[in-house]
């Protein structure tokens, strides 16, 4: 087996033969099974050449409810396992997932494109939710108490949600799927999984490794389809699901939470991003630099947490912004199985039209271009990585999520001006602040409303820790042992018994 050591040795990885292992079927009660539909299959595009790598079933109505058949009948004994032995199956997925990590990179970077070292890091990300809510499963925590009036005991318990139903977007396909698979699967929940139609080949790894590590049938499920409305709408209607985790747009998620009305769904949704990176005059401007190369390319800049408004103090705006364009000048734009690139292409045509239109807008309304903004002559969906100093409040991209690697620099002069124009969006999920000062880091953190704040780092995301955001960002939490919490029920029982005798009775 080749190891991400001998990879790196190489000039280029070869996607092809890690492809060629993935199912190319759906996932149903443990088996691998064609479309019912008699549905054409789904084309797999690599976005760095624009051409097909794998063709997909492509499931119909009846193949997603089959999916929640099995997992309804799969929920009463996955239930009843003991714990450790669900942490058992989570632990030896992880190990699977860690061991292959070359392939699943490679098959993760040809189907989306990331750069393959970012995919690689991406894989242990991923795999870390497997290992992290392996520990949590034995962890499920109830309390016992005495009421106020001495009277019985107050006994709770934590209980599964039951049937779980995860949305999953393209561009983490591993991770987003493991921060719901791990603590769904922890706690005693089965689950279906619809995974974007453009990255479904990771998702479809994932389901092998998970039959390889031994977890009983119907308790994972998998299907990909062209028709997301039409299948995702049927489950929603079912009143045998109990819950959907979704991660993508704020648009679909808006339409989600209104189809969860009928069945009363647990939901959690993580939703679309806006992300404020604020550089006080006082802040390491080189360590402020290094933090938005990370919080602005990561990804290829297609990151929900991907800072999205760079707010610089007018001190040091200058500063900034040419070191930060120095930094995007010396940065290879390429194909990410070619080891040398460091940023890859867009997911799509569509998502670079709209990253190329953001550039314009701004540089017509007065912003200064810096570096970047063109399209390389070559296949597939790249574009320059974009730097435009002095952006006007009016332009698009300080209130449009930009998906891509374009960072438009604004100035500030004071600390509540700053504020107010960083909550000024109606989303809420992640922020960044650069200072030395932690008093000010500490009130800058409180006052903006966002779920989630880095101070004086690029990367937010930690396997430990709750990830989520507030207002049009979602609701609900992943990660942490917050995460666990979305997928229990708690249930309370009053129990008329161990009541202390009286003080009569003592006497």
């Amino acid at each position: 087996m080749t190891s991400p050591q001998q990879h790196a040795e190489r000039q280029s990885v070869d996607a092809s033969a890690h492809l060629a292992t993935v199912p190319k079927k759906l996932f149903i009660g443990g088996r691998w099974i064609q479309s019912s539909t008699g549905e054409g299959p789904l084309s797999v595009e690599d976005p760095a050449r624009g051409h097909t790598i794998a063709e997909v079933a492509d499931a119909g109505v009846e193949d997603a409810v089959a999916a929640l058949d099995a997992a309804v009948a799969a929920q009463p004994a996955w239930a009843a396992w003991p714990p450790r032995r669900r942490a058992e199956i989570l632990r030896r997925a992880y190990d699977l997932m860690v061991e292959r990590a070359a392939a699943l990179a490679a098959i993760m970077t040809a189907e989306m494109g990331k750069p393959y070292q970012q995919a690689l890091a991406e894989v242990e990300y991923a795999a870390g939710y497997l290992r992290w809510y392996s520990e949590e499963a034995v962890r499920v925590n109830g309390r016992f108490a005495v009421p106020e009036n001495g009277v019985g005991r107050i006994v709770t318990m934590g209980q599964p949600v039951g049937p779980c139903l995860f949305v999953t977007p393209w561009n983490f396909p591993l991770a987003m799927g493991t921060r719901k698979i791990g603590p769904a699967l922890a706690a005693g929940c089965t689950c279906v999984i619809k995974p974007a139609s453009q990255t479904p080949l990771s998702m479809l790894a994932l389901a092998a490794i998970f039959e390889e590590a031994g977890l009983p049938p119907g308790v994972l499920n998998v299907f990909v389809s062209g028709s997301s409305s039409r299948t995702v709408g049927a489950l929603m209607k079912d009143s045998r699901l109990r819950k959907i985790s979704f991660t993508g747009s704020t648009e679909i998620g808006r339409l989600l939470v209104r189809q969860s009305a009928d069945q009363l769904l647990r939901v959690s949704m993580e939703l679309g991003g806006n992300a404020p990176f604020i550089v006080f005059p006082d802040a390491d401007i080189e360590a402020a630099v290094d933090g938005a190369v990370i919080a602005k390319l990561r990804n290829n800049g297609e990151a929900c947490t991907s800072a999205n408004r760079f707010y610089v103090h007018r001190e040091v705006i200058g500063e900034f912004a040419e070191a930060l364009a120095e930094r995007f000048r010396s940065l290879r734009v390429g194909p990410g199985l070619e080891l040398s690139s460091d940023v890859g292409p867009l997911i799509d045509g569509v998502q670079r039209t709209k990253v190329a239109d953001l550039v314009r807008d701004a540089t017509e309304k007065g912003g200064r271009l810096v570096v970047g903004g063109g399209i390389p002559d070559r296949p597939g969906y790249f574009i320059e990585p974009t730097v435009v100093s002095d952006v006007p409040e009016d332009a698009r991209v300080l209130t449009e999520e930009i998906f891509g690697p374009f960072a438009p620099v604004a100035a500030f002069e004071k600390e509540p001006d700053v504020i107010q124009r960083a909550n000024a969006s109606e989303f809420g999920l992640a922020a960044y602040v650069y200072t030395k000062d932690l008093d000010r880091a500490m009130r800058v953190a409180e006052l903006l409303e966002t779920g989630m704040v880095a101070v004086n780092q690029g990367m937010v995301s930690n396997v430990a820790a709750p990830f989520g955001g507030v207002k049009q960002s979602g609701f609900g939490r992943e990660g942490g042992p917050e995460g666990i919490a979305e997928y229990l029920e708690t249930k309370y029982v009053a129990l008329n018994a161990g009541t202390p005798p009286t003080t009569e009775a003592v006497r």
